[in-house]
């Protein structure tokens, strides 16, 4: 049976290099997004490279819609192997400014996103007795503060309690839940101006890093299909900061 890989906010940036990576490795990758033309175009680039994937348009926010796509996927290919919740947002917002609004809105796709995902996807899991959930955190949410993103900060440390809670409740099911804090690396997010460093501050920050660059989305999508993998099998519960050596490297 061909593995079956699931993968939020698959469409750019990390989500993209994890479906390439999982496709790489033989997985039928399900890519999902609310952005449609990319999400066709990475299906596109995998299935040009000799690999297997398929586009389903998914907004995390909507729990019906998680719940049609697991239950369609389990009827179409017999289970889900692998679940990458990547979907997120990262919205620069003074103190002042942040209303419960934009608070929830944050939380309801960076944290609430993954649970909606993974809720209806486990008990298949649970019932192989096999399965792996990779959750992206951020080096925001595990070991620093972020400047007017309090929300996403905040929604990234609660990754790493939904990442502890669901290895300890799932483990002896033999599903294995770990998660992975990017640092710096090149996305449309960090290139933002608006929202992060921008294309200025991505050029310098990468001199604080002891490894010498910031990272590319392709250095993370590699550690998630570790963890996704065979070769992780006695791994659960975790969080790998993907950072180049910044969070030992900064005094």
């Amino acid at each position: 049976m061909t593995p079956v890989a699931l993968i939020t906010g698959a469409s750019i940036g990390i989500g993209r290099a994890c479906a390439k990576a999982l496709a790489a490795r033989g997985d039928m990758v399900i890519v999902t997004d609310v952005l449609e033309d990319e999400g066709r175009s990475v299906v596109q680039e995998i299935r040009k490279a000799g690999g297997a994937a398929e586009f389903q348009h998914f907004d995390v926010r909507d729990t019906q819609r998680a719940n049609a796509v697991v239950k369609d996927i389990e009827t179409r290919f017999g289970g889900i192997h692998t679940i990458v919740a990547n979907a997120g947002i990262a919205l620069r917002v003074p103190l002042e400014q942040l209303t419960d609004e934009k608070w929830d809105h944050t939380f309801d796709i960076d944290l609430k996103g993954m649970l909606r995902v993974i809720r209806p996807a486990a008990a298949g899991m649970k019932s192989r007795g096999t399965g792996s959930i990779v959750c992206l955190s951020s080096i925001m949410g595990v070991a620093y503060g972020w400047d007017e993103h309090v929300h996403y900060s905040a929604a990234k440390a609660g990754v790493v309690g939904l990442v502890r809670g669901l290895a300890v409740e799932l483990g002896r099911s033999g599903v294995r839940v770990n998660g992975v804090a990017p640092g710096y690396i090149r996305t449309a997010q960090l290139l933002s101006e608006e929202h992060s460093l921008g294309p200025e501050g991505a050029k310098s920050v990468g001199e604080i890093v002891p490894l010498g660059r910031i990272g590319q989305p392709d250095d993370v999508a590699d550690v998630v299909a570790f963890l996704a993998s065979d070769a992780a099998r006695y791994l659960t519960g975790q969080v790998i900061a993907v950072d180049g050596g910044l969070l030992v490297g900064r005094y």
